[in-house]
């Protein structure tokens, strides 16, 4: 993952353990005195609440544990497309341009410019250089893409 994803998830633990976990046991412990459990929709949904809580926090935990964070901008640029770098691609069809990052697939998003790893794209440019005409099989059809530029940002 690069840095700003592992910093996001980080961030998003960090939120769950400190806001988010206090306000469900505090949920939990009033729901408690208002009696019956059997029949207490709140104590039911604060306990729901909980148990997606705690499994989040245990799958950020194994994904920042299990992840290797790459800083592209201390990666020398080769004019390679690689892992974290930001590519603009000239659509040869249609004579656009667009400019994507390759990022892990929790931190991808295609309105900002992040596209996965694993993404049909991204498949197809990775190892190839500046000035490459590439193929992309995507769902819509064959695209043809020409590389323009790597950038290490």
């Amino acid at each position: 993952m690069t840095v700003a994803g592992a910093e996001q998830l980080r961030a998003e633990l960090n939120e769950l353990k400190s806001v988010r976990r206090p306000k469900i046991s505090a949920a939990i412990a009033e729901a408690r005195e208002h009696g019956d459990l059997k029949e207490n929709a709140e104590y039911h949904a604060a306990r729901e609440q909980q148990s997606f809580c705690e499994g989040r926090i245990k799958e950020i935990e194994s994904k920042l544990a299990d992840s290797e964070v790459i800083d592209v901008s201390k990666i020398p640029a080769t004019g390679k497309v690689i892992f974290g770098t930001t590519v603009t691609l000239f659509n040869l069809d249609t004579e656009e341009t667009v400019k994507y990052q390759i990022v892990g697939e929790d931190e991808a998003d295609v309105p900002k410019g992040k596209i996965s790893v694993a993404s049909p794209i991204a498949r197809a440019i990775m190892g190839k250089q500046e000035g490459d005409e590439i193929v992309v099989k995507a769902p819509a059809g064959e695209l043809e893409y020409e590389i323009e530029s790597v950038e290490h940002l």
